[in-house]
């Protein structure tokens, strides 16, 4: 199966390798990107020396600008905390709950070592090429929400064929 992906960005691309022991997280990235779920989508809350984010839905039009980072399918999944929040690491965000599951499609990639995130957030893979584009997407410009002023969208993901 699958484990690599491309994400076609605004501002460049970025490929990362998926973990193969958080397969619920792993299953349903596949089955969003399969859908082509993310195309479209924006990163919506961006914070230099932390991370980005992005995954919501109702990111694609600044409409309801404010609901950014709120949205996504109405389920969860369970938490695979295993990994620690490295630079390039990819990681599924979440509502505060007890159980630590985390979002249906939101994710962000740490854009520096954030050890205080660990045990927190399942990582469920890492960046293995476009650390440069994670960097450029960091410092944009932003508003008061950390959601940038001109939108940084993901144009599409693509599964690589027969990567690991």
């Amino acid at each position: 199966m699958t484990t690599a992906f491309k994400i076609k960005t605004t501002l460049g691309d970025i490929t990362l390798s998926l973990y193969d022991d958080t397969p619920q997280h792993k299953k349903n990235f596949e089955k969003l990107v399969k859908e082509n779920y993310y195309d479209g989508i924006r990163f919506h809350r961006v914070i230099e020396g932390f991370m980005i984010q992005t995954g919501d839905p109702l990111s694609r039009s600044d409409d309801n600008r404010m609901l950014h980072g709120t949205g996504g399918p109405d389920y969860r999944i369970p938490a695979e905390i295993k990994h620690p929040n490295l630079k390039g690491s990819l990681a599924a965000a979440r509502d505060n709950n007890p159980q630590k599951a985390s979002s249906g499609s939101q994710f962000y990639i740490n854009q520096a070592d954030n050890d205080f995130l660990d045990g927190e957030y399942t990582v469920f893979g890492m960046v293995t090429d476009g650390l440069d584009v994670v960097d450029k997407i960091a410092t944009v410009e932003k508003d008061f929400n950390d959601n940038p002023v001109d939108p940084v969208t993901i144009e599409t993901i693509e599964a690589i064929q027969g990567q690991k």
